[in-house]
């Protein structure tokens, strides 16, 4: 049984297991799930402690209605483990605000309190390495691949992004990279957003603001493409918003997003699982 586990407690009548899991995958690969409905608890045990540590940041945050008090028996640290492998990134080595941004993206809402912990945290505890050397590598290979040697993607200017963007486009489409979960920050750094996006995931000088506007991005991004997909354990988890929603869990409606409102593409109801 992993050692980094977090409890809940105050959980609503309403919530299922799959509603927790849904929920605390955001941080990072769940190993286990014990929830008992007559306590209205549960432990919940991550692969990482960055993930229990990311859980631990909701805190105070309702579920279902209700104030859930999470909590953990000690404290957990982050542990940096070097350069990212390949193309695969863990959700739990992303910085807290982009997670916080994903949250948002698929329609749950953190309190600006929760988006301020975040922030703190990132601030006090860095990037990871390894998540800063994969979003470096991938600007640098798809600089590489569209506008030649020793480019990077973010740093083109503007005004002929649009052309490097058909040509990183095409690229992608011989390789299959717009099929793996990096397809977010694929589009993101190509966009005329590159420096922006890349300043935010790599920067942890950001305000409440930021996160909104990032998870506006995410949510158009994933409107414009159709896809939704969940973090996983080795996710190049680019982007990727909550795990799929099943009509047995949530009450969710069908109005598609805009830039405006990233939580009108998920629509989520008033049934739906939110964090104030």
């Amino acid at each position: 049984m992993s050692a980094y586990t977090i409890h809940v407690s105050g959980i609503s009548d309403a919530t299922t297991e799959q509603h927790l899991t849904d929920f605390f995958t955001f941080c990072g690969k769940i190993t286990s799930v014990q929830y008992d409905r007559a306590s209205h608890t549960a432990t919940i045990h991550f692969e990482k402690p960055s993930a229990a540590k990311t859980a631990l940041m909701l805190n105070g945050g309702t579920l279902d209605g209700a104030h859930l008090t999470i909590t953990s028996d000690q404290e957990h640290q982050d542990k940096d483990d070097g350069a990212a492998a390949g193309d695969h990134i863990d959700q739990a080595d992303k910085p807290r605000a982009g997670i916080a941004a994903e949250y948002l993206a698929r329609g749950y809402k953190l309190s600006d309190q929760i988006l301020q912990r975040a922030i703190e945290l990132d601030q006090q505890h860095g990037i990871s390495n390894r998540f800063l050397s994969y979003i470096q590598s991938l600007d640098t290979k798809l600089g590489e691949k569209t506008l030649g040697p020793e480019k990077t993607i973010s740093g083109k200017v503007q005004e002929t992004l649009a052309s490097a963007t058909q040509q990183a486009k095409a690229v992608d489409e011989q390789k299959g990279i717009t099929k793996t979960a990096s397809d977010y920050y694929t589009r993101a750094l190509s966009s005329p957003f590159g420096q922006k996006v890349k300043a935010f995931y790599t920067s942890t000088s950001k305000q409440v603001l930021d996160i909104h506007e990032e998870a506006r991005r995410i949510a158009e991004t994933q409107r414009q493409s159709g896809t939704s997909t969940a973090p996983t354990a080795t996710s190049t988890g680019v982007g990727s918003a909550a795990p799929p929603i099943t009509p047995d869990v949530h009450t969710v409606a069908t109005t598609p997003a805009t830039a405006a409102d990233p939580a009108a593409g998920t629509g989520k109801t008033a049934e739906a699982p939110t964090v104030v």
